[in-house]
């Protein structure tokens, strides 16, 4: 009699936590601190790793956020992903303009090692950033779709609660489950940092091309950094 009881409330409140988590709408401050981020961490940069002038980038990031977050607001879908396309291209462009200058200073020696494995670092979270947000906006259709259609887990990512057998999901509370941002955020740094998937194989192709062209730039960045500290010692 006990365990049924125990039973049957386990199985609400994982009906109750499931509920409220796929029903209620994804924070965009998330998103919103990351694209942030990456203008800041531009800024950081020194000036020969940057193509045009330093405030050009940010000052892109700033204006066209702005119209995203209204249209987002304003159930304006269609503007709202064609312009979180074009902010995640414009940083795209400008990350791997960034690394290619960094392959090109690196035989003149003009930065120091300290200042070469601190840009190398803020490219390499760049990176990091911004395939997450590619990911985040792409998988499902985008943030949007994704909450519209109920939909449970992702279409172009296995994650962990993905896998999980139906009748052990009561106990994690994932027969709902949906990604969010950080779980993005989490696959592209696995990524970057091994080289390789991790824990939420890729499933779609167009998230297996674009886990190619980052895990390239991280490995361009890790082997600059490593050929420089050799060429050091």
């Amino acid at each position: 009699m006990i365990d049924s009881i125990r039973t049957a409330a386990n199985l609400l409140l994982y009906e109750f936590v499931a509920n409220a988590h796929i029903d209620k709408p994804e924070p965009r401050w998330q998103v919103l601190l990351a694209v942030l981020a990456i203008g800041a961490i531009y800024l950081a940069l020194p000036a020969n790793l940057i193509i045009g002038p330093i405030w050009l980038l940010p000052t892109l990031i700033v204006v066209l956020l702005i119209p995203t977050v209204m249209s987002h607001r304003t159930g304006k879908r269609s503007l709202n992903r064609v312009l979180g396309i074009i902010i995640n291209g414009i940083t795209t462009l400008a990350l791997i303009g960034s690394v290619a200058l960094l392959v090109r200073a690196l035989p003149s020696h003009k930065e120091s090692p300290l200042e070469l494995l601190r840009s190398g670092g803020l490219l390499w979270l760049t990176n990091v950033i911004v395939f997450a947000l590619w990911y985040w906006r792409l998988d499902g259709g985008g943030p949007t779709v994704r909450h519209q259609e109920n939909k449970f887990g992702s279409t172009s990512f296995l994650f962990p609660q993905m896998q999980i057998p139906h009748d052990e999901r009561a106990e994690f509370a994932c027969g709902r489950w949906r990604p969010r941002f950080v779980d993005y955020l989490f696959i592209a740094f696995t990524q970057s940092s091994t080289f390789g998937p991790t824990d939420a194989p890729l499933l779609a192709r167009w998230a297996k091309l674009l886990s190619m062209v980052q895990i390239s730039i991280s490995l361009s960045i890790v082997i600059l950094l490593i050929s420089r500290a050799v060429g050091v010692l």
